[in-house]
């Protein structure tokens, strides 16, 4: 029996967790998002109905999954009539129980990966992460998690907040560092290209040894000099010199721990 499947936001995650669902698992449906240029375009792709309006979201779907900032999740939900079908939101720090009030079936499915609507990533290399209210529900979105990736597991709220967290740590954060970086040298005429090789290689010994083992420069060692050169070096440069200072500590902290 092939499911019906309705998306409740049509961004990031919901464009590429669509798009691999409607492959391997099933139909999508419908499409819903406040912004039209949004839901139009997804729902073109999966040749899917779209709507930008919540009283017209589809009462037929199987699941609902609901791919919306944390913080427009209840404010969305309470409009509409789920009629007990099942309800999926995709966040990794929201708890399941968010959806309690919504529906009797209710659950998670989390890919761990950052997503833009532009690049192509291969879903069965995603680690997915499911939860739900009951066992039937829980097996059901572990089945069609397994279809679209090789590598689900399931975890509770909690431990799903961690992760979260984590990966905050390991992504974001660290993308943030690339963009400073790029400010930087484009401000001396330096290509941010330069740098490529060194994030790949990063990167890659990120995954093959233990990341506080990988760590590499002054901040090891807390060399002063090298470290407040840098500082000075970074006094027009506002955004960069405090967090320089602090990375440089918290690097020198940790190194000392046993």
């Amino acid at each position: 029996m092939s499911l019906n499947f309705c998306f409740i936001g049509a961004g990031n995650l919901a464009t590429h967790l669509a798009t691999a669902l409607n492959e391997k698992a099933g139909k999508v449906t419908q499409v819903y998002s406040r912004t039209e240029d949004s839901a139009r375009l997804l729902a073109q792709k999966l040749n899917a109905s779209y709507t930008t309006s919540i009283k017209e979201i589809t009462s037929k779907a199987d699941i609902y999954f609901v791919a919306l900032k944390d913080s427009a999740v209840s404010e969305v939900l309470a409009e509409i009539d789920f009629q007990d079908k099942l309800v999926v939101h995709c966040s990794g720090s929201l708890p399941m129980s968010v959806l309690k009030d919504f529906s009797s079936n209710y659950g998670v499915l989390y890919p761990l990966q950052t997503f833009s609507k532009t690049r192509i990533v291969d879903f069965t290399d995603i680690p997915v992460f499911v939860e739900a209210n009951n066992l039937n529900n829980e097996e059901l979105l572990y089945t069609l998690a397994r279809k679209i990736s090789g590598k689900v597991t399931i975890l509770d709220s909690a431990r799903r907040k961690s992760l979260h967290i984590a990966a905050v740590f390991a992504c974001n954060f660290v993308n943030h560092f690339y963009a400073l970086a790029a400010g930087f040298l484009e401000s001396q005429d330096i290509p941010f290209e330069v740098l490529h090789p060194l994030i790949l290689e990063t990167a890659r010994k990120a995954q093959e040894m233990p990341p506080k083992e990988a760590q590499t420069g002054p901040a090891v060692r807390f060399d002063e000099n090298i470290i407040n050169d840098h500082l000075q070096a970074l006094a027009e440069y506002p955004e960069m010199q405090p967090l320089y200072n602090l990375i440089s500590r918290s690097i020198f902290d940790h190194h000392q721990k046993k």
